[in-house]
C-alpha cells in the first residue's frame, strides 16, 4: 500500500481495508484519529482502535477530541482537571472527554465519535496489556493478528523528544512511532499535527515529512 492509498487516494482490490489507530488519551492519538476520519476513505473499511494498557500509563490523563465546526480554526485544549464523561453529540460538533484509570471510557467515546462522523464505518475497540513486552512490539503483534492493512500512530514533535527525553512504557516518547515505522509488517503512517489549522506531517518508512493540508 502506498502513501497515496494511506491518504485515501486508493484502495485494495476488494474495496475494503483494515485500518488500526493506536488509541491513547493524548493529543497525538487524537490527531491521528482525526486524520484517519477526515482523510482516509473508510466507508467500506473496518477501523480498529487499539489501546495498549499499562499500570503506569497516564493514570490521570485526559483526552479531548472535538470535530471543529465549519470555519473554526482552533482546537480546544483539554480541561485542566478530570471531568465527568460528557460524551454524545453537541450542537455543531463532537466532544469527547475521558480519563484513564479504572474505567477507560475514552475508547468508547472515540468509537462514538467515529460512528457519528461516519455511520457506515465498522469500528472495533481492542484493549491489550503490555505483559512485560515493549509497547511497539505489542502493537505490531496485534496488527499482524488482525490482518491490518494500514497502521496509524500519533507522533510527538521530534524537538520535544530530544529535549525532554520523557520515558513512557519503557520507551522514550516518540520512539514507539519510529519503531513502528521501521518494523511494521503493514504500511504504517505516523501523524504529526503541525498546528491547529495548519494540516499534518505524515511519515512512512520510505517517505518523511509529507505535508497534508487539514
Amino acid at each position: 500500500m502506498t502513501l497515496d492509498m494511506a491518504i485515501g487516494g486508493g484502495s485494495k482490490a476488494t474495496g475494503q481495508r483494515k485500518v488500526m489507530v493506536v488509541a491513547d488519551p493524548t493529543r497525538e492519538s487524537s490527531s491521528a484519529l482525526r486524520y484517519v476520519l477526515s482523510h482516509v476513505g473508510l466507508e467500506n473499511d473496518t477501523l480498529y482502535l487499539l489501546h495498549v494498557e499499562s499500570p503506569t500509563f497516564w493514570k490521570n490523563g485526559l483526552l479531548y477530541f472535538k470535530k471543529q465546526t465549519p470555519g473554526s480554526s482552533t482546537i480546544p485544549a483539554p480541561p485542566p482537571a478530570p471531568a465527568p464523561r460528557q460524551g454524545g453529540v453537541g450542537h455543531g460538533g463532537i466532544g469527547i472527554t475521558g480519563c484513564i484509570g479504572g474505567n477507560i471510557d475514552f475508547l468508547e467515546q472515540m468509537k462514538q465519535a467515529c460512528e457519528v462522523m461516519n455511520p457506515k464505518l465498522r469500528v472495533k475497540v481492542l484493549k491489550v496489556e503490555l505483559d512485560g513486552k515493549e509497547k511497539a512490539n505489542v502493537i505490531i503483534s496485534q496488527a499482524q493478528m488482525h490482518g491490518i492493512d494500514l497502521l496509524v500512530v500519533g507522533k510527538r514533535q521530534s524537538l520535544s523528544n530530544a529535549i525532554l527525553r520523557q520515558r513512557m512504557n519503557g520507551l522514550v516518547r516518540g520512539e514507539t512511532a519510529e519503531y513502528l515505522l521501521e518494523n511494521s509488517k503493514c504500511t504504517c503512517v505516523a501523524v504529526q499535527r503541525k498546528s491547529q489549522n495548519g494540516g499534518y506531517l505524515l511519515h512512512t518508512k520510505s517517505q518523511r515529512n509529507y505535508w497534508l493540508l487539514a
